[in-house]
């Protein structure tokens, strides 16, 4: 059982959670993940290391509500306990001073880019990083972000936050007034697709966080598939992180596709129960 130290929600239905694992927070490091189960009825779910305390023993992890799972685990508050909180997992960014390097984050992957662009920074890169959203009110971790990178630019959907677009209307910009060594991004596979396209007809070194529907995470059953240049990899054991232009990102998209309609059934159910047990009392 691992106890849930604090909580904050820091944005729209995004919440913020330390948890006490202190052997994974000895050992984690920039790009790696945990896979956490609520219960021991629950399903296993990955989510990125945010941050990690030494001194606390804690591990922070930042994720939006949007199925059953992580309903639940916004339910939860300070001083509860998660049954299962697994890892570190995957291959942890691989951190050099490559120059300048620019990290592209959307929705939630703005957390999951902090500490991987903080490690780089220490290493003497140059960062630039693009955060986009569909507005001001869900861009996240605003003040860290600043602190960590050299310069911040936003891209908003309506246009509330920088300018009124995409992250790769941004990342034109950049590329054009820039040499730029490495992008890395993080976020939705659209996004990230968008991305790897525009830098690939540049020749620019593309990494790519991929979060493909995942199970044991030790590479054992096979649902994390992708495949990267034809060949297919696990990107619990593999991963999570890849070559941008070797990702087949449309097969990507598809399967993450899959089991949608059950993961509706499955929060209305959730949903359904929950409200009545609080009927009853």
């Amino acid at each position: 059982m691992y106890k849930i130290l604090k909580k904050e929600e820091i944005g729209n239905r995004v919440y913020s959670i330390e948890v006490y694992a202190p052997e994974i927070a000895r050992n984690a490091k920039p790009g790696q993940f945990i896979i956490f189960r609520i219960d021991d009825k629950g399903e296993r779910v990955p989510l990125t290391v945010a941050g990690t305390d030494i001194e606390k023993g804690s591990v922070r992890i930042i994720f939006q509500v949007v199925g059953k799972s992580t309903t639940q685990l916004s339910l939860l508050n300070e001083g509860d306990f998660i049954e299962d909180f697994v890892g570190p997992l995957g291959h942890p960014t691989k951190i050099k001073n490559y120059g300048v390097v620019v990290a592209v984050a959307g929705g939630v992957g703005t957390a999951e880019v902090l500490p991987v662009i903080k490690e780089l920074k220490k290493a003497g890169n140059r960062i630039i990083l693009i955060i986009g959203a569909r507005s001001k009110d869900l861009i996240i971790l605003e003040n860290e972000l600043k602190e960590t990178s050299d310069e911040l630019l936003f891209a908003t959907n309506d246009g509330t936050c920088g300018i009124k677009g995409f992250v790769t209307d941004v990342l034109k910009v950049v590329v054009a007034k820039e040499k730029v060594d490495v992008v890395y991004a993080i976020g939705p596979v659209l996004m990230m697709k968008a991305v790897s396209d525009l830098t690939k007809g540049k020749n620019i070194e593309t990494i790519v966080s991929l979060n493909p529907i995942m199970l044991d995470g030790t590479g054992m059953c096979g649902a994390c598939r992708v495949n990267i240049d034809g060949k297919t990899k696990f990107a619990c054991v593999d991963g999570p992180e890849f070559d941008a232009h070797s990702v087949a990102w449309e097969e990507l998209s598809l399967r993450l596709g899959l089991y949608k309609n059950l993961e509706k059934i499955s929060l209305d159910n959730f949903s359904f129960n929950r409200e009545c047990k609080c009927h009853k009392r």
